[in-house]
């Protein structure tokens, strides 16, 4: 079994970044359901995907319900503590799955990944 770690970067709209990396983690579990574990991890603005009632208009991407999605499906999604603290939401309630996590963690996540993908 491959692990494959997602990391994003990038607020979860103004850029299709976000958009992007859930897109492939979603297309990794469903075509290669027995082959991989993919985990994602947000660091600096991405940290804001993570928070939950996005209210996008109708037939645009919605990253909490791709996030959502990755989760159900097995993925484990940890966002960036030190990142979610500067910009003043590590006190606040994330989305059902997203866990707040630390450089030790992160680092960790990387070692021990097959693959380490950047969005």
């Amino acid at each position: 079994m491959q692990k494959i770690l997602i990391i994003i970067n990038d607020a979860p709209y103004g850029t299709e970044k976000a958009y992007n990396a859930l897109r492939m983690a979603m297309t990794l579990q469903k075509e290669h359901t027995d082959e991989v574990v993919v985990n994602v991890f947000l660091l600096a603005d991405a940290v804001t995907c993570g928070l939950p009632n996005q209210n996008t208009p109708n037939g645009f991407y919605n990253i909490e319900r791709m996030l959502n999605s990755v989760i159900r499906n097995g993925a484990e999604v940890k966002s960036c503590g030190g990142c979610s603290k500067a910009r003043g939401i590590d006190k606040l309630e994330f989305i059902s799955g997203v866990k707040l996590s630390n450089m030790k963690e992160f680092a960790q996540w990387t070692v021990s990944s097959d693959k380490v993908l950047t969005f």
